[in-house]
């Protein structure tokens, strides 16, 4: 069995985007907050929300998203970006929406290497207007 440790220090951006999404699935606060780097400049922006800084206020406002439970996002369509320390993920994620159609919104999620492995620094999404973008990958071309 891989050292726990061993794979915190050495997971991927990905990894931890998978956790994020999982965490908000649970509506797991203490999970989803885990998740982010140490740093007091990490910044939180929700559809049509204020830009939120630092841990305190971020934390604040998972719970009271999260209050009412997890929220059902299915990410797709991950466009990356990396840089060593750095990796920036764009994704459609895939939600309902209060009249129980389906809806999406688009994300930013921006990660950062530190010590204790990859870090979310920036999670920025807004309401995408229209039907979803379609995935240029799931298209045939003859």
């Amino acid at each position: 069995m891989p050292n726990k440790r061993l794979k915190q220090m050495n997971g991927s951006a990905a990894e931890t985007e998978a956790a994020f999404y999982d965490a908000l699935n649970r509506a797991d606060v203490d999970a989803l907050m885990a998740l982010w780097a140490d740093d007091d400049e990490i910044v939180c922006i929700h559809p049509g929300g204020p830009r939120l800084i630092g841990h305190a206020a971020i934390r604040t406002a998972w719970e009271a998203i999260l209050a009412q439970g997890g929220l059902q996002i299915l990410p797709s369509q991950l466009h990356e970006t990396h840089t060593l320390m750095s990796s920036v993920h764009t994704v459609v994620e895939g939600t309902t929406a209060a009249s129980g159609e389906p809806a999406h919104l688009l994300a930013t999620n921006v990660y950062s290497k530190t010590p204790r492995g990859w870090r979310i620094v920036l999670h920025h999404v807004s309401i995408a207007p229209g039907p979803a973008p379609v995935d240029p990958q799931a298209q045939i071309l003859h």
